[in-house]
This record gives structure tokens, C-alpha cells and sequence, in this order.
């Protein structure tokens, strides 16, 4: 069911704990009714330089979060801003669909993050659009998906 890279960053989670003094902090999800995660990111000079999550949630929610923290660490914010849903679950070797969802975890709360780090940092106005703009592409593209798996799901 689950590849052996995920099997590995379940058993072996990569960057788990809480940071003191994060310079960014990104939560999504609710402990009371499913899976949450809380990334935690220090930067220097627009780069990741320290990332670290805590997550309630299944085996693949773990896997997913410490992929996203391997992913990331060492980018600068533009890059890590670019990563996909798809870019974990290919690092991962796969994904059953049905977890697919834990992918979106990670990214979700890796971008909250990255925005938290930039309202906290007064960037410049250029860098929040651009933030902007690529939270509603992800958004877009993700009612997209939606609306098509619905429509496909419901015949």
C-alpha cells in the first residue's frame, strides 16, 4: 500500500518539533475533527535555513509533512513557495489516492508559513503579490480539480 520512502519518513519523521522563535509559522487542520499540521521556518537572507512541523494525523500525514520540510529546507522563499502537492507525493514514490489530500497538508501549511514570515517582515509590496498571486492560482487550480473529480465521481 505505502512505498518504502514513506514507510522510511513515517518511521523516521525528518525536522519534527516545535521551533522557539520561528521566524514563520503556518497551522492547518483541526486536532478535534482530523488531521493538523503547524510548519515552523527561519529564514536568512530569503532562505530556508531551518524548518521544523508537529502533526496530529494518520501515517501518510506524517510522511507527507516531513517530505515537505526536505523539500523546502535550503530553498529560498520563491522556491519553496513553487513547490506542488505532486512534488511530494513523486519524492515519496507515490501516494495511494485516496491520501492524496495529505499532500495539500504540507503545502498548505508550508505557504501559511511563508506568508506569516512576510506579514512579520514587512517584504516588499512586490513580494506579497507575488504571494498573492500564487495563492490564487493555487486555489483556483484546486476548486478546478475539485469540481472535476465531483462531475467525473457523480456519472
Amino acid at each position: 500500500m505505502y512505498s518504502e520512502k514513506v514507510m522510511d519518513h513515517f518511521s523516521n519523521p525528518r525536522n519534527s518539533g516545535k521551533m522557539i522563535s520561528a521566524d514563520g509559522e503556518g497551522v492547518i487542520g483541526d486536532v478535534r475533527c482530523g488531521d493538523s499540521l503547524t510548519i515552523y521556518i527561519k529564514v536568512k537572507e530569503n532562505r530556508i535555513t531551518d524548518i521544523r512541523f508537529l502533526v496530529f494525523g494518520c501515517a501518510a500525514s506524517i510522511a507527507t509533512s516531513s517530505m515537505t520540510t526536505v523539500l523546502a529546507k535550503g530553498k529560498t522563499l520563491e522556491e519553496a513557495l513553487k513547490i506542488t502537492e505532486q512534488d511530494i507525493i513523486k519524492a515519496l514514490d507515490g501516494l495511494p489516492k485516496i491520501k492524496y489530500h495529505c499532500s495539500n497538508l504540507g503545502i498548505t501549511a508550508l505557504r501559511k508559513a511563508i506568508q506569516d514570515y512576510y506579514e512579520k517582515h514587512n517584504k516588499s509590496v512586490c513580494q506579497k503579490v507575488f504571494l498573492f498571486i500564487s495563492k490564487y492560482f493555487y486555489s483556483l487550480k484546486k476548486r478546478i480539480i475539485f469540481y472535476l473529480m465531483y462531475h467525473f465521481n457523480k456519472k
